[in-house]
């Protein structure tokens, strides 16, 4: 099946003192169906531009991206976002939020309810359908936003530090969440973060990317994430191949991190 296809893509933002930025130069990346990718990368290289010309919130400067080998122009429901905060809507209860996708699809009452209450049955809420947004904590909140997501059925997953904002122990959990949901639905997924730690459990392929311009430095193929599917995180992270990977690229970071600061004080 055909995924998505992310084809020379540049980014400039034209600046009102007649500058500009080049945010993104030449990123090219194929995802077949189904994959589950994390990008990781310094401050500044472009991640969080990538996902939203993934997700049609912007047009980019150069390239295109292709969804089955269709264009993409802007949003779709074939491509759903997951933000860092939950974007959720105040005044509708947990029920209500979830719903909102098939309600605006059409879909007939019936249908739509039991659906609701299957995905929030899989993300742990069955108990706080009837639940308004502030009753709830950070964590389940960000179940609420996943369920919602999945409620339109889209083919891809985009997620921008949607655990950033969480505890230690609430973030482990919906690590673990997201590789659940990963496998049973065969979605694709992209995931943007800042943790290494994170980006190696949930990449099955990880991208590190360079400072700006935002560009490709290197990519790996990991098994964690596969691993990490049936078993703790906690051990997956004592895996020796786990430590090494994540040794690497921290340095790799840190590198990129004192290059941008060399840079920062240069122009000063």
């Amino acid at each position: 099946m055909p995924g998505l296809s992310i084809e020379n893509i540049s980014m400039r933002f034209d600046l009102p003192n007649g500058g500009s930025v080049q945010a993104l130069r030449d990123v090219t990346l194929d995802l077949k169906a189904g994959e589950l990718l994390s990008v990781l990368g310094p401050s500044g290289c472009g991640k969080t531009t990538l996902l939203n010309i993934i997700a049609g919130f912007l047009a980019p400067t150069e390239g295109k991206i292709l969804l089955h080998g269709n264009k993409v122009t802007g949003p779709s429901a074939e491509r759903g976002m997951v933000f860092q905060q939950g974007a959720l809507f105040e005044w509708m209860n947990v029920r209500e939020n979830v719903g909102f996708g098939p309600r605006m699809k059409g879909v007939g009452t019936t249908q739509a309810r039991e659906k609701v209450d299957h995905l929030l049955d899989v993300v742990g809420l069955h108990d706080f359908k009837e639940k308004a947004i502030y009753e709830l904590s950070g964590g389940m909140q960000q179940r609420v936003a996943l369920a919602r997501c999945l409620a339109n059925d889209p083919d891809v997953i985009l997620m921008d530090e949607p655990l950033g904002a969480l505890d230690a122990l609430t973030r482990e959990k919906m690590q673990s969440l997201v590789l659940k949901l990963w496998k049973e639905t065969g979605k694709t997924i992209i995931l943007i973060t800042h943790s290494v730690e994170e980006a190696l459990l949930l990449g099955e392929r990880l991208l590190v990317m360079a400072p700006r311009p935002g560009r490709i430095h290197k990519e790996y193929r990991l098994p964690f994430a596969d691993l990490g599917v049936d078993a703790d995180l906690r051990e997956i992270k004592k895996h020796d191949d786990y430590g090494d990977k994540r040794e690497e690229i921290l340095e790799m970071i840190w590198n990129m991190e004192e290059e941008i600061m060399g840079r920062t004080e240069v122009a000063g």
